[in-house]
């Protein structure tokens, strides 16, 4: 008998591959997507995928639509909108969807994570990054649920999946990561350029939203081994010298990475004209518990900063995941090799059109709230 996953952030960059990974699973999952808008062009384009798929009218910050949701659902999948609520919202809303999930009889709850950069760093204060501490806080929050629960009889069984920045934002328009395509001083050349303060000895630990379909539906197929676990993914550790340096082997055209400092990042960058808004778009400016999205970043930047090796902040288990997907990307030229193919057999052209197109892999810019200021689920 097929089980439903009841699924908020379904239509984000994140969650149509975690569905198209469901759908994949010989045990035939049922998907029911919580969305504001079942007439959006992502909404429709999951249920084309499958009449194993469902969308729900509604938002996950009412109780009714979320009990709607979550009535007979075996499993769930929860990638919570941050930069939509904000993080205190968020951390509100998390707590609601877990507790709901219980109280509805889920079996299996998978928290769509990030990394709590502030906790990982010791608390400092340099790596304060809301977006990021609001899920990694309360995905601590549930596993220790999950764990004490167990004395209570409660039998719903819980785990982390944690992803790193996708790696699909260097190739994307409105992202912090976004590449610009400039004119070589001297040659006049045409360079994809990656103007970004990472310094010399940083790291990003990217993560390739394809890989999300396999390790999602890894989780629901081995839930009982899943269960407590933090399941932390990624490609590798990346520099953009090493991305510069692959765009121009997998695609022949010049590319670079530019360090800047962060004066210029929030001035001439992406950011500039939003800098000094707080990072959820539904969050009042004025409140104390709003974050700029210039503190926001900067915080967010500070951690790769100092994640370079695989040694610093956010670390991986690389050894782990090759178990778990011997298939996985391991490096950017893998990465953009899939994607040029990708590209090719969509229509798209090449990984420099694509890149030229200046357009976004973010559900956030279709919302009409385009800007770098987001990273997961969206």
């Amino acid at each position: 008998m097929s089980k439903t996953i009841f699924i908020i952030g379904g239509t984000g960059a994140q969650g149509i591959p975690v569905i198209r990974g469901l759908l994949s699973s010989p045990t035939a999952y049922t998907i029911r997507v919580l969305t504001r808008d079942p007439s959006s062009a992502r909404a429709q384009a999951l249920t084309a995928l499958s009449p194993k798929v469902n969308l729900l009218p509604g938002t996950f910050t009412s109780e009714s639509d979320l009990r709607s949701g979550l009535a007979g659902a075996w499993g769930a999948f929860i990638n919570v909108d941050g930069f939509a609520t904000g993080e205190a919202m968020e951390t509100f809303w998390t707590m609601r969807c877990y507790e709901l999930a219980i109280e509805c009889g889920v079996r299996f709850y998978v928290h769509g994570n990030i990394d709590f950069y502030y906790k990982l760093s010791g608390y400092k204060p340099a790596h304060r990054c809301g977006h990021g501490d609001g899920k990694g806080r309360m995905g601590e929050w549930i596993l220790a649920q999950n764990a004490s629960n167990k004395s209570l009889g409660v039998g719903m069984r819980a785990a982390l999946f944690t992803t790193g920045p996708y790696m699909d934002m260097a190739l994307s328009a409105f992202t912090p990561v976004s590449p610009q395509i400039e004119r070589d001083g001297d040659t006049g050349e045409e360079v994809v350029t990656w103007r970004l303060p990472l310094t010399a000895d940083g790291a990003v630990a990217h993560t390739s939203l394809d890989d999300c379909a396999y390790y999602a539906r890894w989780l629901f197929d081995h839930h009982e081994e899943a269960d407590g676990m933090n399941l932390a993914v990624g490609i590798g550790h990346i520099h953009y010298d090493d991305v510069a340096k692959a765009f121009e082997k997998v695609t022949g055209r010049k590319a670079r990475f530019v360090d800047v400092d962060f004066e210029t990042y929030f001035t001439h960058g992406g950011f500039a004209k939003m800098a000094d808004m707080p990072t959820g778009y539904m969050v009042d400016k004025d409140s104390a518990a709003a974050m700029s999205v210039r503190d926001n970043f900067t915080g967010w930047w500070n951690t790769w900063r100092a994640s370079g090796g695989n040694k610093g902040v956010v670390t991986r288990d690389y050894k782990l995941l090759d178990e778990i997907h011997p298939g996985r990307v391991r490096t950017v030229e893998d990465f953009l090799l899939k994607e040029a193919e990708k590209a090719k057999e969509e229509g798209r052209g090449t990984l420099w059109d694509v890149v030229a197109s200046e357009r976004s892999v973010l559900k956030i810019t279709e919302d009409g709230r385009s800007g770098p200021v987001a990273d997961h689920g969206l």
